[in-house]
């Protein structure tokens, strides 16, 4: 019997135990933590990594619309870079840009490859014309910051609309949108690594020195919808990105985003944040088709929230 009335007790004991270490991790994942640390580290991967890849597919835009080595200006082409089409094999072409030095602007220096793979016979001019793209070790560095981040990728990227960026404003053509939805790996400098999926539809419209590019989300994984980027960030939580409102970049804003609304979510950590663009260096909203030179981050962790403003990259 007294036996029996310790096992009892042992077994009482363990409940109570068992009670309070799911009562405390209620608690911590309901109360989260007053830092927004995760939250904007995510927001600014995305932005910086965006930022990357919208450079390398205006190359591979360039590339394709001036038929790979056939290019009708040489200024077309990917500064520190060339341009190799020799590739054919039965019926699909392979040209490869490899980089080896500083972008246009002298901001970024770039090394690796972005391989375009094309059936024989496919324009890029022509409506839903699609090619295969993939970043091989392309590596940017920051020349600012100093700074690194090397992607690896696949990609499907398609010419909905048809037509070429820059004859908009002539030729009839005042739109053009192209789609891109894939994997990309990223290692940063620290040696973190993130993986995602991209689901992007970027509309051209304007005219070649005002271009404006209105970018949107077509993914869907689950509950959510409009995603642009889902996957797993820096800490290994799994998240997704939604755009709620478009994203608006100019040509004559350096092409930052000037207006539109990410929302970014962690549900297996109960975090998220809303990132609303277009304010200025006093963190007020610009007036006057100014330039914004930060964007705002609505945070939340848990049960705490703040708000916080961040330089555009």
């Amino acid at each position: 019997m007294k036996t029996l009335k310790s096992i009892r007790t042992a077994a009482f004991v363990l409940a109570l135990s068992g009670l309070a270490l799911t009562s405390c991790k209620k608690d911590n994942l309901e109360e989260g933590k007053n830092d927004s640390t995760s939250m904007t580290e995510l927001s600014k991967d995305e932005i910086t990594v965006e930022e990357i890849s919208n450079d390398a597919l205006q190359d591979v835009e360039s590339v394709l619309s001036y038929n790979g080595s056939s290019y009708k200006s040489t200024s077309n082409l990917p500064c520190n870079a060339t341009v190799d089409s020799t590739s054919v094999v039965n019926d699909t072409i392979t040209i490869y840009i490899t980089y080896n030095g500083l972008s246009c602007n002298g901001r970024k220096f770039r090394t690796g490859q972005v391989q375009i793979r094309k059936q024989v016979g496919t324009h890029w001019g022509m409506p839903g014309a699609s090619v295969n793209v993939k970043y091989i070790n392309f590596s940017v560095t920051r020349v600012l910051t100093g700074k690194t981040i090397v992607i690896n990728s696949d990609k499907t990227f398609t010419n909905v609309t048809g037509g070429f960026v820059y004859m908009l404003g002539n030729f009839g053509i005042t739109t053009v949108v192209h789609r891109v939805s894939g994997h990309m790996d990223i290692l940063f400098d620290n040696g973190t690594t993130r993986s995602w999926n991209v689901a992007r539809q970027r509309t051209y419209t304007g005219t070649p020195g005002e271009i404006v590019l209105t970018v949107d989300g077509f993914g869907t994984s689950g509950d959510y919808s409009n995603l642009v980027v889902w996957g797993t960030n820096r800490a290994g939580e799994e998240f997704y990105t939604q755009i709620n409102q478009s994203v608006v970049h100019k040509e004559v804003c350096d092409g930052n985003p000037v207006s539109g609304i990410k929302v970014h979510q962690i549900p297996g950590v109960e975090k998220s944040a809303t990132i609303t663009f277009g304010y200025d260096s006093n963190n007020q909203p610009v007036t006057n088709g100014d330039c914004p030179t930060h964007y705002r981050v609505d945070w939340q962790n848990g049960t705490y929230t703040g708000t916080s403003f961040l330089p555009l990259p």
